[in-house]
């Protein structure tokens, strides 16, 4: 059991430090790849708030820890942003962190510096009432999450610097419990033909006039692809559309096309390329059909190539981990807790879809304001994430 009221009334008097640390964070630019200043800031955080290790891996994950028990649990938020999109559609600056009516705007306000906030300042709590147990409690801001998910981990767990019993994700939830996400692929289709020129178009064979039957079955695939009752339907549809030829007066000579491809339950990196080349449009182009890969630096200029595979993951209602979830919720607010799944991915990919780690997520925030123009957070949802993360750390162990 836990002192809900201490902990209630230590997160509410912390509510003015966590604005001041998230609307700084919110200021750094902190596009994928270029993290290095986020992770500076925070790392100086840790270090006034009192963490008892602080460490910056050979990719550029930042960590702290507190406590040294045998449960591990692995608060993680990546601190990495999306572009601002159109500058003309922000009603503020997208890197003041500005601060008015409860809300702190800006782009990672939501997605999701606030979250990765809310647990750094849990860990405050949990130094300053001294509260005991047998938990080694560790916050991750990850880094590069926004380009490739789960690459972050991936690395952490193929390199053994940590394994977790538990790892809480702090992306957005509204406060409600999640347990589970969609997977994805990126995926590239590419049709050859011959070039010539276009005032003699029989003369070539025309890579785009290949394409287009594929494109066609390609939209037909996506109605009739798996539903899954808890995760909802898997998904694919045309991203991007290309094609080469000698000049704007000659015959395509290649035509490609890119896919995002949304995996529900059942569905895995093999089935969801067979469909592909089960199309007789797909047979009759001779296409080739990939999935893309990733391979760019991180700020410390570390590469660690991984396909742009990421599996669908859930974990069970009745398992351990979501049950310590509910009780600390229900402990905290007297109510039961909503549960339920992320409509976009996360780290999780990597955390339990890859490495079978149990994996929750429960984060300030709405889902809908990531990647959005005026993108906001609301200050209390921080302090009741504060309070959550603690409650679920004491659950736990």
């Amino acid at each position: 059991m836990f002192d809900k009221k201490l902990i209630s009334k230590t997160a509410e008097k912390y509510k003015k430090d966590i604005v001041k640390f998230l609307r700084d964070i919110v200021a750094i630019p902190s596009l994928s790849t270029k993290e290095k200043k986020v992770v500076d800031r925070i790392s100086l955080e840790m270090k006034k708030i009192g963490y008892d290790e602080i460490t910056i891996d050979p990719m550029g994950n930042i960590f702290g820890r507190i406590g040294k028990g045998k449960k591990i649990i692995v608060f993680d938020g990546h601190i990495d942003t999306v572009d601002i999109g159109d500058p003309s559609l922000w009603k503020v600056d997208p890197f003041k962190g500005r601060y008015e009516q409860d809300l702190i705007y800006g782009r990672g306000s939501a997605d999701q510096k606030g979250g990765f906030a809310s647990a750094l300042y849990a860990g405050k709590i949990l130094k300053d009432l001294k509260l005991q147990g047998d938990y080694s409690f560790y916050v991750c801001g990850s880094i590069m999450e926004e380009d490739c998910d789960g690459l972050n981990w991936q690395y952490i767990l193929k390199n053994g610097e940590i394994k977790p019993n538990v790892v809480v994700l702090t992306e957005s939830t509204s406060l409600n419990i999640y347990r589970g996400q969609r997977g994805r692929m990126e995926i590239e289709i590419t049709t050859k033909g011959i070039s010539c020129h276009g005032s003699a178009p029989e003369r070539g064979i025309n890579a785009i006039y290949k394409m287009a039957p594929i494109i066609k079955d390609i939209e037909k695939l996506n109605s009739r692809l798996k539903i899954d009752k808890f995760l909802g339907k898997g998904t694919v549809t045309i991203s991007q559309i290309r094609s080469t030829s000698p000049s704007l007066c000659a015959v395509s000579d290649s035509c490609t096309i890119n896919l995002d491809r949304r995996l529900t339950a059942g569905e895995t990196e093999k089935s969801a390329i067979e469909e592909i080349r089960k199309l007789s449009s797909f047979k009759k182009a001779n296409a080739g059909v990939k999935v893309l890969d990733y391979k760019e630096k991180s700020y410390k200029d570390l590469v660690f190539p991984t396909k742009k595979y990421y599996p669908m993951w859930t974990v069970p209602e009745q398992g351990k981990e979501v049950q310590t979830a509910v009780r600390a919720y229900r402990r905290l607010y007297g109510k039961k807790p909503k549960i339920s799944h992320w409509v976009f991915s996360t780290n999780g990919i990597a955390t339990m879809g890859m490495h079978k780690i149990p994996t929750i997520g429960f984060g300030p925030g709405d889902e809908k304001q990531a990647h959005s123009p005026n993108e906001n957070i609301p200050a209390q949802d921080l302090v009741e994430a504060m309070k959550f993360y603690v409650a679920f750390t004491l659950e736990y162990c």
